[in-house]
């Protein structure tokens, strides 16, 4: 059985999540985070809240967040996880492009190479409305960030830790 756990800004919420051992004392299985994007953001990174943007492309989702985004991300806690192994499950709920899902070290620099052999980024696209892609990725102590490139959003704070 699959650990799933339903989040929103404060973490796991309790009674939405699922646990669960293999039979026989097998390691646990990766726990799912679920999250949904709507226009220019991450409904549970921001408690839930869906702030009814409009986005008919990329540009829109920048303007916006030029006039909200810091302001959204001071306000919302950042998502606290313990290390492990773990699926995040995305979903496009309603934006009509094409979205996708980024989640690295906070500190990641893309045209790093040695970033790329030594860092946590786990990414991918196509993610049209009513779509739901997974990403898996093994998360070790630190902090991370999580966003989506093609639907702009602020970059959400994960943070790992015992």
């Amino acid at each position: 059985m699959r650990n799933i756990a339903k989040i929103s800004g404060l973490g796991v919420v309790a009674g939405l999540a699922v646990a669960g051992i293999a039979a026989g004392g097998a390691a646990a299985q990766p726990v799912v985070v679920v999250l949904t994007q709507v226009a220019c953001q991450f409904l549970e990174a921001e408690n839930g809240v869906d702030r009814d943007f409009t986005s008919a492309r990329k540009a829109d989702c920048e303007a916006i967040n030029a006039k909200t985004g810091a302001a959204r991300l001071a306000a919302a806690p950042p998502l606290r996880l313990k290390p492990g192994e773990y699926i995040f499950r995305v979903t496009n709920k309603d934006v009509p492009y094409a979205l996708g899902f980024w989640l690295r070290d906070k500190d990641y620099n893309w045209a790093n190479p040695i970033h790329k052999l030594t860092k946590t980024s786990v990414s991918g696209g196509g993610m049209t409305m009513g779509k739901t892609l997974e990403y898996k990725v093994t998360l070790k102590p630190g902090e991370y960030v999580y966003s989506c490139p093609l639907n702009p959003m602020p970059d959400y704070r994960l943070i790992v830790g015992e």
